[in-house]
């Protein structure tokens, strides 16, 4: 597997890698390097006092350096597409590729009725703080997909697409912020096609 294209997938808020265990079958049967990681604080770690979308994105980007992945492509659920677009945010041309899905660059972005729902609310109520301006310095493609009764406003999912220079926007109907993403292969065969698209 050494020259397979490697893929990075976070999860959601207070979840786990093994949410995304669909996924990850999907990817790896279609000969791709998959790492599903458990995001600080959550899945296998010991919980924190506070929670940072920027140190979880700083975390991902340590991982990406320690195991010298190339442009690695990066699939984000929720908290875990706000990671993925933070980190390469925070450092440009990192990502080969980005998919989000149920992702938001502020709060204002998230629909009110549903914050109660979150075990790390506090976190949510003030991060992250990133621009549409910021998401011009993203140049790698990006899928920002969102379920079309998504907790996340369909206008905030589509400025960001738009936003981004070689975004494209994706709204599944009938879907939720996570029908088609826990334990579900509907997101796992929208990434693969997306990667067949921009030759990934």
């Amino acid at each position: 597997r050494e020259h397979a294209k490697p893929v990075i997938l976070l999860h959601g808020n207070g979840g786990e890698h093994d949410h995304l265990s669909v996924m990850v079958d999907q990817l790896d049967s279609a000969g791709y390097l998959v790492y599903a990681l458990d995001s600080r604080g959550q899945g296998a770690n010991a919980p924190l006092e506070e929670y940072h979308y920027v140190d979880m994105a700083e975390d991902v980007y340590a991982l990406i350096q320690e195991l010298d992945l190339e442009k690695p492509a990066l699939f984000g659920w929720s908290d875990g597409g706000n990671i993925a677009l933070q980190m390469e945010v925070l450092h440009p041309g990192t990502a080969g590729a980005i998919i989000t899905t149920g992702a938001n660059i502020f709060p204002e972005g998230v629909e009110t009725s549903f914050w109660a729902e979150f075990s790390l609310v506090k976190m949510m109520l003030y991060e992250p703080q990133m621009t549409f301006e910021d998401m011009h310095n993203i140049q790698c493609p990006a899928l920002i997909v969102a379920g079309e009764h998504d907790l996340i406003d369909s206008a905030h999912t589509r400025a960001v697409a738009e936003n981004i220079p070689h975004g494209k926007l994706l709204l599944l109907l009938g879907e939720d912020h996570g029908s088609h993403v826990y334990k579900s292969p509907k997101m796992g065969e929208v990434i693969l096609d997306y990667f067949k698209e921009i030759g990934y």
